[in-house]
């Protein structure tokens, strides 16, 4: 056990889910940071005051991003965390890592900082929690000379994440790892040199099931989908009712757009009024399947609520193949970020200033057709601002 007595924190433990505290007491064991930041919190949750502050910017040579800087703001009474500071490590595609890679990671950590971390953070990175300035440059040349990399931090391009896609799932319309290999490696100035209004997020969907989480935290959300029909093996259906499933009532009565009928033998499905959100093939594995014109849908504009309230994001283009080597597709989101960079102001997310300016400027800028889908919500006053050129068509 560690040195401090935590009757609050104790409390936590006591509930049927697993605890952070559990894990941060085993830590104590073989670490006098994860010591002192058992008994800072202790206090914290005793006097309902929180003690980290941020002390000035701190990283590592020829980096303006991936290490938080944190400071207590009472290291007298808890000198193991005096310096505190979080480093992020770019995670791998897809989140998979070998076992070997994992207990490298972790050893190199446990060498430098206070063996904490956080598998992973909220939008991605690997989160290594609490080491001191005079380490930095030390863990730094660790990881790197094995092949890792810092992840980002501040008003930059944060680490771009995706789910497994084809890695495991058999849904994914798009490989999902390899484009977020790519785009990692295409802004890789942009993500650890922050020169950015604010922070910019992709994160990259292989289906509509979007287990990245991607509509709702990603500034730019791309979401694997197809154009075709989807695909229908009736035997299979037969066998679902068969086996009890209420087809209509589970699959027909819940399709968003009723585009889908069922005759008690087939589903016959009108896909021109299908909008891909993936229903009934998450529920009828063997019988749905997509189509084979396979792409994606972007989207843009997710955000937390952090300045102002949260954002889903809208659809910006319907569909765009994503074939390597993925030169359209990075040339939208250049031009996407570079209207935002040169227009918005400082700690104003593309969601936002496209809420201020509307999706016009936007649209002019990258060179994107309006068309019907990027419709958020309908309009809320009768005025409509139009030029000339509007009509040369």
């Amino acid at each position: 056990m560690g040195k401090y007595e935590t009757p609050m924190l104790d409390e936590l433990e006591k509930g049927p889910w697993p605890s952070f505290v559990t894990e941060l007491k085993k830590a104590t064991k073989v670490s006098p940071m994860a010591d002192d930041e058992l008994g800072q919190l202790e206090k914290s949750f005793q006097t309902k005051r929180g003690y980290w502050k941020h002390g000035g910017i701190v990283g590592v040579l020829g980096y303006g991003g991936g290490v938080i800087g944190r400071y207590s703001s009472i290291p007298d009474e808890f000198p193991g965390v005096a310096h505190f500071h979080t480093v992020r490590i770019n995670q791998t595609s897809g989140f998979f890592y070998t076992a070997e890679a994992l207990r490298m990671i972790c050893d190199i950590w446990d060498k430098y900082g206070s063996g904490l971390t956080n598998m992973h953070g909220s939008t991605g990175d690997l989160v290594l929690l609490g080491t001191t300035t005079e380490n930095l440059e030390a863990i730094f040349a660790e990881y790197s000379s094995r092949g890792w990399d810092l992840g980002s931090s501040g008003s930059a391009m944060r680490t771009p994440s995706c789910c497994v896609g084809m890695g495991r799932c058999e849904w994914a319309c798009i490989d999902t790892m390899d484009f977020t290999y790519h785009i990692t490696q295409h802004f890789q100035d942009e993500m650890h040199r922050p020169a950015y209004p604010y922070k910019f997020k992709i994160k990259t969907a292989g289906c509509a099931c979007d287990c990245v989480a991607a509509i709702a935290r990603a500034d730019l959300s791309i979401i694997g989908t197809w154009k075709d029909k989807i695909r229908i093996d009736q035997a299979e259906v037969k066998n679902y009712a068969d086996k009890g499933m209420d087809i209509q009532g589970e699959i027909i009565d819940l399709c968003p757009t009723e585009c889908m009928v069922y005759d008690g033998g087939e589903i016959k499905i009108n896909d021109v009024e299908c909008n891909r959100c993936m229903h009934c093939i998450a529920k009828m594995t063997k019988a749905l399947r997509p189509g084979l014109d396979k792409g994606a849908t972007i989207l843009v504009g997710a955000k937390a609520p952090i300045v102002v309230g949260s954002l889903l994001s809208w659809v910006l283009i319907p569909f765009i193949k994503m074939d390597p080597p993925y030169e359209e597709i990075t040339e939208k989101i250049e031009a996407i970020i570079e209207w935002w960079d040169d227009t918005a102001k400082p700690r104003e997310r593309i969601g936002e200033l496209i809420e201020v300016k509307g999706m016009r400027p936007l649209l002019e800028a990258a060179d994107i057709p309006p068309v019907p889908q990027q419709v958020k919500e309908p309009r809320k006053d009768p005025f409509f601002f139009w030029a000339e050129s509007d009509f040369d068509k």
